[in-house]
């Protein structure tokens, strides 16, 4: 069982808040031309996981000289995010997260946040996300968590994988108890947390929390 496991993925340069999020311990997985953005941050990947259409001639040279790289066929029914989570998966960690500067492709965007509510990692205690500047949490119902936040930071929730039922949050302007969301229904969306805690509960389904820390005028 390794502690941390990060997956790279997505098609822009990481924001330094996502790489702050790689500690030291941290096992690297590369989603294939993540390895080239991971690579630019300083940071050095353990496995290169995909069909290798992106990753650049450099940076697979890189690999095989210094990570496990996983081929997969063009041809295939996942995409490399999704193979890049079942590898974490595999991995056995207790907190996975995934990060990336995000890119302007929307369905890649849905695709990889999608793939935090595969079924494989209902068992891990924390998945979580950097995608651009926006961190989000992952919950696996049933589920508890406390986010640490700010008075201010904006919270929003959303059913990305079909419905939720048993929301509740605490600690924020808008409290909900025990409701049920409609998928990518905007019940939950900007919230704002009036605490340093707040208490997040789903009790059926895959819930998406996301966290936006407020901009600080000049």
């Amino acid at each position: 069982m390794h502690d941390h496991v990060v997956i790279v993925t997505g098609s822009e340069p990481l924001g330094a808040r996502a790489v702050a999020a790689v500690g030291p311990s941290s096992i690297l997985i590369a989603a294939d031309g993540g390895l080239d953005h991971a690579l630019a941050a300083g940071l050095t990947p353990a496995h290169l996981v995909g069909d290798l259409d992106s990753v650049s001639a450099a940076g697979l040279a890189w690999a095989k000289a210094h990570a496990i790289v996983e081929r997969h066929p063009t041809d295939k029914d996942r995409t490399d995010t999704e193979l890049a989570v079942e590898r974490a998966a595999s991995l056995d960690p207790g907190r996975l997260t995934m990060i990336s500067g995000g890119g302007d492709r929307l369905d890649h965007t849905f695709a990889a946040i999608g793939a935090l509510g595969s079924p494989v990692l209902t068992s891990i205690p924390v998945v979580e996300a950097w995608w651009g500047g926006q961190h989000l949490r992952v919950l696996h119902g049933p589920s508890r968590t406390t986010i640490r936040t700010r008075p201010g930071y904006g919270i929003s929730l959303l059913a990305l994988h079909g419905g939720c039922t048993g929301v509740s949050i605490t600690g924020t302007r808008w409290v909900l108890d025990r409701v049920d969301l409609a998928p990518m229904a905007g019940h939950g969306v900007s919230n704002l947390a009036e605490a340093t805690d707040v208490e997040i509960t789903v009790v059926l389904g895959v819930l998406t929390v996301f966290v936006e820390r407020p901009e600080v005028s000049a």
